[in-house]
């Protein structure tokens, strides 16, 4: 299979609703697999996932979302919770055993969580990419009470919730038009 510019990119689009098509469990171990690879700080791999799918998950992942993304999540075949660990560095041992990293973050909350998001976010831009690399539409989402999540999906775990992406094949009737981007002279510098 040859994955091209245009699917990851110029002619992928954010969905807003999907086909009735199931996502097998092996695409969806598939697509770990390839976003695990994508580089974070230390490889410290802080992203944790949660797919939801099942009705009774999906329940509770509606009761955590902003009205006008529940219809999303109601119709996608699975909804992905991106996380992130606040305790990835207590892996960075299996991780990163070049060095002791884990001392860099040792009583140091604040690095530890803008570590976390910063690195579970470029996971779950990996995980974007990966999906459309296999052949799925994505419908990343703010819009949606991080606490309730938390403690409906990551009770009792260090973990708290990043952002949420809906996965399937994508209905291209409910696709919005394509909105601007900025050019490269607004949003770059050459120095």
């Amino acid at each position: 299979m040859q994955i091209t510019t245009e699917q990851l990119f110029t002619s992928a689009r954010t969905q807003n609703g999907y086909l009735d098509e199931p996502v097998p469990d092996q695409t969806l171990r598939d697509l770990f697999d390839l976003l695990k690879w994508g580089p974070t700080a230390a490889n410290s791999g802080p992203a944790r996932l949660a797919f939801v799918r099942s009705a009774e998950a999906k329940t509770r992942l509606l009761a955590c979302m902003s009205p006008g993304n529940v219809g999303k999540v109601q119709q996608a075949p699975v909804t992905v919770i991106v996380g992130m660990d606040l305790e990835f560095h207590h892996r960075l041992q299996q991780l990163f055993p070049h060095v002791d990293a884990r001392a860099w973050f040792e009583g140091k909350p604040a690095l530890i969580e803008t570590t976390a998001m910063r690195n579970s976010s470029l996971q779950g831009g990996y995980l974007i990419l990966a999906a459309r690399a296999l052949g799925l539409d994505c419908g990343p989402m703010s819009g949606f009470d991080a606490a309730r999540i938390d403690a409906a999906f990551w009770a009792g775990t260090a973990v708290r919730t990043n952002f949420v992406c809906t996965l399937g094949r994508g209905d291209p009737a409910k696709v919005l038009p394509r909105s601007p981007r900025l050019s490269f002279d607004e949003a770059c510098q050459l120095l």
